[in-house]
């Protein structure tokens, strides 16, 4: 970095982390950028996968250690997958009952329980940097934007992802996965910092021809295009200051075990982060 820059001008600097499962892995270099920079983000907003990594970053976990945390858990499949299956809720007969229980969903705190780094407190005020976790609304049809209060169920809300967890209930309102009508919180951040940086992890068409895709496959892979769709009009009304789309395309919503090869894929865009990250603070100094 400019030796000229002060780093306490990423104060004027927000971050916006989407949503799409273990293509999320990618945001981590966004954490090592701004950890090799010396630079701290004034806010930062994620939805799904993004608010996962982005309430680690905000509770000051180092994007190094992320990645080792990340690294290590996904080394020894047999561990994370009984850790996996522990998660989850329900009865058999619950498939028929109508009600929010079903073998086959997961617990959103179990898994954040299991899987998060210990740094990570229990509510927002503990938090060392401002932080949203996007959700949507499901009976009201709608974004929600969590920022104070316990934080794990809201950031289990925010990666609800229908069909795989089970959906959060906070005091009498039902949410599910924040991608759904939000897929990549910048909006929530414009006007707030001089500056906002997003990272979007949903991908872009995939060139290769493939065989036709599993019921999984497919019903994930839907929402990845429907979320795509969603930045799409969203980009036509406004933009964030910079825009960073990491080369994750051709890993899936589950491939967790790829955790390795997400990172080699999105290291280049490290030095994107940067270049972006001094622009905005010579703009600010100027």
């Amino acid at each position: 970095m400019d030796p000229n820059l002060d780093a306490t001008n990423g104060g004027e600097i927000a971050v916006a982390l989407g949503a799409s499962g273990a293509r999320g892995l990618a945001h981590v270099l966004v954490v090592e950028a701004f950890d090799e920079l010396g630079v701290k983000p004034a806010a930062i907003a994620g939805a799904s996968m993004g608010a996962v990594v982005g309430a680690a970053w905000a509770a000051g976990v180092s994007g190094r250690d992320m990645r080792l945390h990340a690294t290590n858990l996904v080394r020894n499949r047999a561990d994370l997958i009984a850790r996996v299956l522990r998660a989850r809720v329900g009865r058999f007969m619950d498939v028929f009952s109508g009600g929010l229980g079903n073998p086959v969903l997961l617990d959103g705190e179990r898994i954040l329980d299991l899987f998060w780094p210990k740094a990570v407190p229990d509510r927002f005020s503990e938090l060392r940097i401002p932080f949203r976790a996007v959700a949507t609304d499901f009976f009201g049809r709608g974004e929600y934007l969590f920022d104070a209060g316990p934080l794990a169920p809201a950031v289990a809300a925010s990666m609800a992802i229908p069909g795989l967890f089970r959906p959060v209930e906070i005091e009498g309102r039902v949410y599910v996965d924040g991608g759904v009508t939000d897929p990549l919180p910048y909006r929530c951040l414009m006007g707030k910092s001089r500056y906002v940086l997003a990272c979007d992890v949903t991908g872009g068409p995939v060139l290769a021809e493939r065989t036709s895709p599993a019921p999984f496959e497919a019903m994930f892979g839907a929402a990845q295009i429907m979320q795509g769709s969603i930045i799409g009009q969203m980009l036509k009304t406004s933009r964030p200051h910079a825009l960073l789309r990491p080369d994750v395309d051709r890993f899936r919503v589950l491939d967790f075990f790829a955790a390795q090869q997400i990172f080699a894929a999105a290291e280049p865009m490290k030095d994107e982060i940067k270049r972006a990250v001094e622009r905005a603070m010579k703009s600010a100094v100027a």
